[in-house]
């Protein structure tokens, strides 16, 4: 059994870069059957010609990825420049399939996919999607709960609007694709939160769409000056991007929330708007971004994944939110840093993502990493 392989290179020059990608990569056996991909912003206009290059130079007819704001390598981060993250698997192809783009349903992947997942109990997947579907959230719930309790992880794609795209054996974008694993290939995943909560619960009393109008019964916007203290409540325009809407996961045992943004305030009727819809009789608790509390967490979810590791780790896969890496955890590619720290030098993949996935939801503000292990 071989470590996987990997390269994370930039530079300037689209081929130049996947001469040097590929190079970095050593020599990759014949066998390999499955690599993954990601692309910085700046190389959304050559990832057809990027792709066709990595299927010319390499013995990997099946790639995987997306485009990412920011590219994640083995203690690496690159952002604002033309960079590419590889990661190559030996897995053969009868040991996966390529999820192509489902951007209504997945009803036709899973038919396709029938004999083969009862034959392997395939179930558990790795996806990229594109943050303009409406229905990505419903989409991932459903190819979940198609593959029989499913488990995804991934990432939603970041960078220009009108270049977030993914690679399911070509370029594509407008839905969910990527991989789904047979039961042999074994996977350990973790996810970890970036923020920290504030007070307590609060019962979801009032709510129109994603307008919230009470909260325990009272107004909205007086439980959180009350939770976020008087010298925050002084001035609620500075809120933004730094308290958010931490939605607890019902039957969670590990105390797992969703974290949604607080996108405005009205101070004359108290109501608060959030990116959710959630039901009246259901609980929210408020959140802050803590770059204390987040390395922590992530340290705590480093050591979890590698005390679960029963055979040697081969690969990994990283997906993590913009709002992580160089804006909670500094620069110098701390995250990255501490995530090989942990782990080692292992061979890692993946993306700053517009939304984090794992199970079968969507979360924001996690880094959400799979290792693949020997049997």
């Amino acid at each position: 059994m071989h470590l996987f392989l990997h390269s994370h290179t930039t530079g300037t020059d689209w081929q130049i870069l996947c001469r040097d990608a590929v190079a970095a990569l050593g020599p990759i056996p014949s066998a390999a059957g499955l690599g993954f991909v990601y692309l910085s912003a700046p190389l959304a206009a050559q990832a057809p010609s990027i792709l066709a290059y990595l299927r010319a130079h390499t013995p990997v007819r099946h790639w995987v990825g997306s485009l990412g704001s920011g590219i994640i390598g083995s203690g690496r981060e690159s952002y604002d420049v033309p960079a590419i993250s590889l990661l190559v698997t030996h897995l053969a192809e009868q040991s996966f399939r390529i999820i192509p783009t489902v951007s209504s349903e997945p009803g036709n992947f899973l038919a396709a996919t029938h004999d083969w997942r009862q034959a392997t109990l395939g179930s558990v997947a790795v996806v990229h999607g594109d943050p303009r579907n409406a229905r990505l959230p419903d989409l991932i719930t459903e190819l979940s709960q198609g593959l029989e309790g499913g488990f995804l992880v991934g990432g939603l794609s970041s960078g220009n609007d009108q270049d977030l795209l993914q690679i399911a054996d070509e370029v594509t974008s407008g839905g969910l694709s990527g991989v789904l694993f047979s039961s042999r290939v074994p996977l350990i995943t973790g996810l970890t939160q970036g923020c920290s909560l504030l007070g307590c619960r609060h019962e979801i009393t009032t709510v129109e769409g994603n307008i919230l109008v009470r909260l325990d019964g009272r107004s909205a916007l007086d439980v959180l000056k009350e939770d976020i203290g008087p010298e925050r409540a002084r001035n609620l325009s500075r809120l933004g991007g730094y308290v958010f809407i931490a939605l607890p996961i019902v039957g969670s045992d590990t105390g797992d929330y969703l974290v949604r943004n607080l996108l405005g305030i009205d101070p004359d009727s108290g109501m608060l708007a959030i990116g959710d819809r959630p039901r009246e009789g259901t609980f929210l608790q408020f959140a802050q971004r803590d770059p204390d509390t987040a390395i922590q967490d992530l340290v705590r979810m480093l050591r979890d994944v590698k005390s679960r590791i029963s055979g040697r780790p081969l690969g990994a896969l990283y997906f993590s939110c913009l709002g992580r890496g160089r804006n909670l955890f500094g620069g110098h590619s701390a995250e990255l840093q501490r995530v090989r720290d942990e782990l080692g030098d292992l061979p890692l993949a993946g993306f700053y993502a517009n939304g984090e996935i794992s199970h079968n939801r969507l979360y924001g503000y996690t880094g959400v990493l799979t290792v693949f292990t020997e049997p």
